[in-house]
Order: structure tokens, then sequence, then C-alpha cells
């Protein structure tokens, strides 16, 4: 296959998907990136242009390092593409009137290399417990997702939009000391929240996040912005606002008034007044009865405070230990803030999934730039996956997979993946009479393509 016909190719239905993000790129690049974008898609195993290459029929093509300086060198705003896929998501899965759920979270790419500078040493998120700490050696990502219902998949689905690098202090210390200020995971998730409900002016914008988010400095900097629900330590101390001051009374007026009984302190106290309340989805199960207690309080700290509605939250059958969730928003219902904050347990789900279906840590990018660009396309490529995925279920139901040792009702992200594959393989590609009975051919490179595919299959 000639470099114009895997242009052809991918320029047939991925053309018409893609067309939102034709702008950003020039005429050349477009017809590299729709190559890059088909490829990524097809080829199973490592996502390294080489195999992509491959996969397109493209093993032969002299000047194929036109597709390694697509992510190495050329130019095009990353942040741009961002904001036109959160716009598509939205538009797509979250009716007008509903607010937009965004979890930020961050996740460990384990890479190796001299080469790579910004790999650094980090807690690993997965693997390590409470009372167990395990180091894991790679890059830091802050991702961004939507966490909208999937009709067709009858569940929650965390869909990247925006994925930002989020190097060590070491790393500013060692190769970029004085050349800017270090921010924090807490900073990088203000700038990226921020910048997600500026890409939405006329939406409600909701942030979910784990205890990591729980910083009183990030809470009051996009309170104005996006509501924030996280989690909240037991023994936070939790304040009445201020009283009135008097006429005449002298001094400086108080910052915060009488503190409240901790959480912790209220789940302990046999007087504590408990309601009863229906939440679906609780850890992943059908609807579950818990036990709430809700208020408002002041959230201080020396030099810093935020009002809150916190909500305590104990199992009736004692299975699950106590916890407590925050949001800025005093007027929500606490029955609201529990479903909003349950939506981000299905981020750990994607990041899971782009390991196993699209390489992620597979790719073997060297150059500072072609790291920055390639690990966002990847878990984009998730949400681009869903978006096709409901274009096509829409005019027929979505196929599922299933064997005598595996019974599913509703289809998986690798049941939208093989459909996106199929359409990417036949659309175009398989020429045959309109005769029930005459055979379907296919093109002698692409059945090639395919054999290779098998037989190298990893």
């Amino acid at each position: 296959m000639s470099a114009t016909d895997a242009g052809g190719f991918a320029a047939g239905r991925l053309g018409t998907w893609m067309q939102p993000f034709e702008a950003a790129f020039t005429a050349p690049t477009w017809q590299r990136v729709l190559v890059l974008v088909a490829g990524a898609i097809l080829v199973p195993g490592r996502r390294t242009i080489a195999s992509v290459l491959r996969v397109m029929g493209l093993g032969q093509v002299r000047r194929f390092s036109n597709y390694h300086r697509v992510l190495s060198r050329n130019t095009w705003s990353d942040r741009w593409l961002s904001g036109c896929l959160l716009r598509l998501l939205v538009d797509t899965f979250v009716p007008k009137g509903e607010p937009v759920v965004i979890g930020p979270d961050d996740t460990i790419e384990r890479r190796w290399g001299i080469k790579i500078k910004a790999r650094g040493i980090y807690r690993d998120p997965v693997r390590s417990s409470r009372g167990h700490f395990v180091k894991a050696s790679g890059l830091r990502w802050l991702s961004f997702m939507v966490l909208p219902e999937i009709p067709w998949a009858g569940r929650v689905w965390a869909l990247p939009f925006l994925t930002i690098l989020a190097p060590s202090l070491r790393y500013w210390q060692t190769h970029r000391p004085g050349e800017r200020q270090y921010k924090k995971l807490t900073d990088w998730a203000r700038q990226g929240l921020i910048q997600a409900a500026l890409w939405l002016p006329d939406r409600r914008v909701i942030g979910v996040g784990d205890a990591s988010f729980a910083a009183i400095e990030l809470l009051n900097d996009v309170r104005p912005w996006v509501t924030m629900i996280t989690r909240l330590r037991l023994d936070a101390g939790l304040y009445h606002p201020p009283p009135r001051r008097r006429p005449g009374q002298r001094g400086r007026p108080r910052l915060v008034g009488k503190r409240q009984p901790t959480l912790k302190q209220r789940l302990a106290n046999p007087r504590t007044r408990w309601c009863p309340l229906q939440v679906t989805g609780w850890y992943g199960r059908g609807e579950r009865t818990l036990e709430i207690v809700s208020g408002t309080a002041l959230w201080h700290k020396p030099g810093h405070r935020v009002p809150i509605r916190y909500v305590l939250v104990r199992d009736p059958k004692g299975k699950l230990e106590p916890q407590a969730f925050l949001c800025t928003d005093l007027q929500a219902d606490p029955l609201d803030i529990l479903r909003w904050f349950v939506r981000r347990w299905s981020v750990e789900v994607t990041f899971s999934e782009v390991r196993r279906h699209l390489g992620v840590e597979t790719q073997r990018q060297w150059s500072d730039l072609a790291i920055a660009r390639t690990t966002p396309f990847l878990l984009s490529l998730f949400s681009l996956v869903t978006l096709w995925a409901n274009n096509l279920y829409a005019t027929r139901p979505p196929a599922v997979r299933l064997a005598s040792w595996y019974r599913k009702s509703l289809p998986t992200f690798s049941d939208a993946l093989a459909a996106v594959r199929r359409q990417l393989w036949t659309h175009g590609n398989l020429r045959g009479s309109r005769q029930m009975f005459d055979p379907t051919k296919i093109p002698a490179a692409t059945l090639n393509t395919l054999i290779d595919l098998a037989c190298y299959a990893a």
C-alpha cells in the first residue's frame, strides 16, 4: 500500500469522524495524523510509529521520519484539541441542563531510560495501600475525564480529554533550575479545572477528586468556576461561621466561630441523628442503604479556610468503613453529592483499559515533546473510540462478544474498539457484488496486512 492509498484509506469514515479536529493541522500534517490515528486503533501490541506504519501498509515508505515529526517537531496545539474534544463529549453524552462531572486523577506511566528527563519515583496509587507503600519509577500524568453515563453501556465511563505531565520537584531542580516555579499536583489540577470551566461557559461544572485534591487552597481557587467534591478527613477542623460584630466592638474581626465537633466525634456520639439514604452504584454494586449526617461548616487551618457542606457516611451493616465527603456548594443535596462522587470510580477502569487495549506504556519516544504528546493522545483515543462507537450504535444495536465461559449483556470498551476497527477495515475496502450469494472479496494488500497482524500479534 502506498502513502497515497493509506491516506485515502484513513480519510474515508475516519476522516468524517476526525473532521472537527482538522483546523488544528496543516494539510500535509493532517494526512499523516489520519494515518497515525487509524494505525493506533488497528495495531495490536506496541503503539510505536513503526508498528503503526506497518499496519497501514507503509513499512517500506521512504520518508517515514515525517510521521515521527508529527509528534516530535510539528507545530499544533494540543490544548486546542483538548477543548474541542471536551465540547464534543459534552454535546454527545451530557444532556442540556445537567451538570458536567469531571474527574481529575493522576497515574504513573512506568517508563525507563536515561533520555527520559521527566521520569521520577512516586508512590504507586494502585499497588499501595494504607499500610503498604510501593514505589514506581516513571512519568506522572494528571488526566481530566468527563464522567457521563453511556446509554448503550449501561454505566458511567471516564472519558479523558486533557492530560498533563506533572513532573516531580527533583526534575525541576535538576533540569530546569530557576526557569519557572515548581508546580504541585494541586497547582496543575487548579489550572486544568479552571480551563475546563472556561471551555464550557454555559454549563455547570462539577469536579470530583480523591483525597489528593482535598486542599483548602485548591478548593478556594476553583470555587468561582467549579463545584468541587472530594474526600474529607474525619479529624478535619470544622468551625461555625464568625458571629456578627456588635456595634462599637473593637479589635480585629474573627475569622471563624466556635469549633464544631469533629466528624470522628460525631461518629462515636450515640446521640448523633443518622438519616437513611438509598445510594445507587456504591462500590460498583446496586442500590445500597447507607446512613448519613450532613451539615455546613468552615474548614479551617491556620491561614486558610473554605466554606463546605460535609457528608458523613456509615454502613449500618458495618461492612464498610465510615467515610466523609465535602462539597463547596453549600446548597447541594447530600444524595447528589454521593451520586456525583461515585462516578469517579470509573477512572481507574479507564486507566486499566488504555493499558490493555490502547498500548499505553508501550510507546518508545525519547524526545521531550513526543513524550508530552503521545500518552495524552492514547488516553484521548479512548474517548474518540467511545464517540465513534456511539455514532455506529445509533444505526444498529451494539454487538457483544460472548463465549460459553463468559456472559455479558452490555458492551464494554473492547466491543466498542472492535466495532470501530471493523469499520476501518471494511469500509471502502471490501468490494463485492450486491448478490447475496457472491462472496466478499478482500484486496490482496488488506488480506496480507491482516495475515501479518495475526502472525505477529502480541
